[in-house]
């Protein structure tokens, strides 16, 4: 049998996930597939002058993608995917090797927003990247991921904790040292056994961004498998969405009447502000390069952003079962109800009647549903780069994403249809037919 587009689709993003357990392996996986595509890197020390076609930039954990037309003007607006390459985890910290009570065990910082309890008794692996000594003095990055059971977070066992059903808080400072041996903690242990995964001499790793990672492959759930289960599904089921339009929107049939783009932030968990986060000027200086690149003046970058529309696509919340006294009472998104469109009067979300006006028109063109949303007046209100990409480059946003299930969980749910859904009105918005 021939399998419907969405469970295609799903299995690809299932493929994505599994090769990206960190914001550095999410811009691999997305340059790999955009490589394939006959997109180029393009280096900040390049001259970009007459550059078209597929291009991209990546910087760390962000990666920035466009598609220029042959013959494009130099004022042509941009139609933007905004999304994020991080999720919420437990990441090692510079001095790792501790332990007690004849345990040898691993220093972790908290990252983001986590859940704790649901990074309890899972077998973890370790994911990030390695900077390394390089030729001239000048540092090398080597990715490494570590899909082997290696660390894990024990729960105390409820004869030692009869309040554990009661709701009581896990303490974020001391017990969150994942176990990885018996014996006293070893200096340089866990550098050499990571640097022996990534067959590097650890006398030349210099430095280091490493993380953990549930290492339970992701897959599908339900009696008709109708929904997909997966670690940080927050965001890269926009990420993967975001890429598969912006290949659709260079390959297709015709050619698109703006130039696409996707801006895949880092930090957008712990507020965007790096130099690879939506509140650093990296979109703004790639996109007015772009347009210097094709010979645009000062007044034709203005056109460009003028006649520009963003698209920000995060995940957001399905109203839960068990909790749904959480949600506005007349706004319930479900799984595989299309993603929802997500707005704020308190400017949380960047969505205004123009932006929904723009979107729902495109989701009608792609022939897939949406579903609105808007956070309980009781509840704090989420946010994403949306209110931040709108406020620096002065472009109508509308933010969107795909509801789902246990967000920033150790290992998330959504359904089977939704992110093929995202993915159509993506490409519908990027290619402008």
């Amino acid at each position: 049998m021939t399998p419907a587009p969405h469970r295609s689709h799903t299995d690809d993003l299932l493929s994505f996930i599994a090769a990206s357990p960190s914001p550095y392996h999410v811009v691999a996986s997305a340059a790999q597939r955009l490589e394939k595509a006959g997109f180029r890197e393009l280096r900040g020390t390049d001259d970009w002058t007459g550059a078209t076609g597929g291009l991209f930039v990546s910087r760390a954990g962000a990666l920035i993608a466009w598609y220029v037309p042959e013959g494009a003007a130099a004022h042509t607006p941009f139609r933007i995917v905004g999304t994020h390459t991080d999720s919420p985890n437990l990441r090692i910290k510079p001095a790792p090797d501790t332990g007690t009570s004849g345990w040898r065990q691993i220093g972790v910082e908290i990252y983001g927003g986590v859940p704790l309890n649901t990074w309890l008794d899972r077998d973890l692996g370790i994911s990030g990247r390695l900077a390394l000594r390089g030729p001239d003095g000048v540092p090398r990055s080597r990715l490494v991921q570590i899909d082997e059971p290696l660390l894990r977070v024990p729960q105390l066992a409820i004869h030692l904790d009869r309040s554990v059903n009661e709701g009581v808080a896990l303490d974020r400072q001391r017990h969150i040292a994942p176990i990885w041996a018996l014996g006293e903690p070893r200096e340089g242990e866990l550098l050499r056994r990571v640097a022996a995964a990534a067959g590097e001499d650890p006398a030349d790793v210099l430095g280091w961004d490493l993380m953990l990672h549930d290492i339970q492959p992701p897959g599908y759930l339900g009696v008709d498998r109708e929904f997909v289960v997966a670690s940080r599904l927050d965001n890269q089921v926009s990420v993967h969405a975001g890429v598969t339009a912006l290949v659709d929107a260079a390959t297709g049939a015709a050619q698109p009447a703006f130039i696409p783009v996707l801006a895949a932030f880092d930090h957008e968990e712990v507020g965007s502000g790096s130099e690879t986060g939506a509140q650093s000027p990296m979109l703004e200086r790639i996109l007015s390069r772009s347009v210097a690149a094709r010979g645009g003046s000062d007044e034709d970058w203005s056109r460009a952003l003028a006649g520009a529309f963003c698209v920000s696509a995060d995940m957001a919340h399905a109203v839960h079962p068990n909790y749904s006294e959480r949600h506005d009472p007349d706004h319930r998104p479900l799984p595989n109800g299309g993603p929802t469109v997500k707005v704020n009067v308190n400017q949380r979300y960047a969505t205004d009647s123009t932006g929904i006006a723009l979107f729902t028109a495109a989701a009608e063109r792609a022939g897939a549903p949406w579903q609105p949303f808007v956070s309980n007046n009781a509840m704090p209100c989420g946010t994403s780069i949306g209110p931040l990409t709108a406020a620096r480059l002065g472009v109508t946003t509308v933010d969107v994403g795909v509801p789902g299930l246990s967000m920033h969980s150790a290992r998330e749910l959504c359904g089977v249809r939704d992110p093929g859904y995202l993915a159509a009105i993506l490409t519908t918005i990027m290619v402008g037919d």
